[in-house]
């Protein structure tokens, strides 16, 4: 859909009733009254996009449905919405996140350490791992797909001292994968969620339904419930409250990793991670990282 046909669009929704959800990418309106639906469209229509795009936060997610900013922003605002903000309160939530302002690149190689989220999510390694990684990942994306291997051999060198949180974040702009994410939530219920992942990228980011569901009955699944758990709510919401960790700690692309809740700002490499790691390993332990 072109801007113009989205502005049209939108303008007919505010006389006969919101649906911006099928106009702007990313945009879960799940919960909303249809009050809070006009409210969320208003701000949505506009917020600056803080990117520096020069859009509003609606205009930027239709042409440019991977800018993690105006995402990030309508998130926050219907969360804030949703929560019962009214409209004040929901743009002071959004001018206070993560992406109220452009910011400057972060050249830091760990980042300020933030609350991530992590119950329910697939866990390889120990638990009581001191250093934890925490990874917001695509199955289509090229450059998680290349990070993969790296991210294999890091718990194979230092197997009791790291461990691995696996976190759904697909991107708008790649077609299939949010199927992919959703059949590797249905496989977690089968307790073959890392058969699963490694299956998925095994396919180098060609994916289709036809190949994940191949995937699906190479490792295993009673494909019978695989299909049933792949649309279902519970599926959904875990795949929805994962995207939504991701955007309140501040993901904007794939793969990014998290060092006990610090954001890694640099290649996803043994080599490049290895003295980031034995760093951690010597600090002492601290549970501020993440959060059940």
């Amino acid at each position: 859909m072109s801007w113009l046909g989205a502005v049209l669009c939108a303008a007919a929704l505010m006389a006969q009733g919101p649906r911006i959800d099928q106009a702007l990418p990313g945009v879960d309106l799940s919960g909303l009254t249809p009050a809070q639906k006009v409210t969320v469209q208003k701000l949505l229509a506009g917020r600056d996009c803080s990117c520096g795009c020069g859009m509003k936060v609606a205009e930027c997610r239709v042409k440019d449905p991977g800018c993690g900013f105006s995402k990030g922003l309508a998130s926050v605002i219907v969360d804030a919405v949703r929560k019962g903000k009214d409209e004040k309160e929901a743009l002071a939530a959004a001018d206070a996140s993560n992406f109220g302002h452009a910011q400057e690149r972060d050249n830091r190689l760990l980042s300020d350490a933030v609350k991530v989220r992590t119950d329910g999510a697939p866990l390889l390694g120990r638990a009581d791992a001191p250093v934890k990684l925490v990874e917001f990942s695509d199955f289509q994306c090229p450059y998680c797909v290349l990070a993969t291997p790296e991210v294999h051999r890091i718990l194979k060198a230092y197997p009791e001292q790291v461990s691995l949180v696996f976190k759904q974040y697909p991107l708008d702009t790649h077609s299939q994968a949010a199927l992919a994410a959703a059949a590797a939530l249905a496989a977690q219920r089968q307790g073959k969620f890392w058969e699963m992942h490694d299956g998925l990228f095994d396919l180098q980011g060609r994916l289709s339904r036809d190949a994940i569901f191949k995937v699906a009955s190479k490792i295993g699944l009673d494909m019978k419930k695989f299909e049933a758990d792949l649309t279902s709510p519970e599926v959904q919401k875990s795949l929805v409250q994962d995207i939504q960790d991701g955007d309140n700690a501040g993901v904007n692309g794939t793969p990014t990793i998290f060092v006990n809740g610090q954001r890694y700002n640099s290649n996803v490499t043994l080599s490049a991670l290895k003295p980031v790691l034995e760093a951690e390993m010597k600090k002492p332990v601290t549970k501020a990282s993440t959060t059940p």
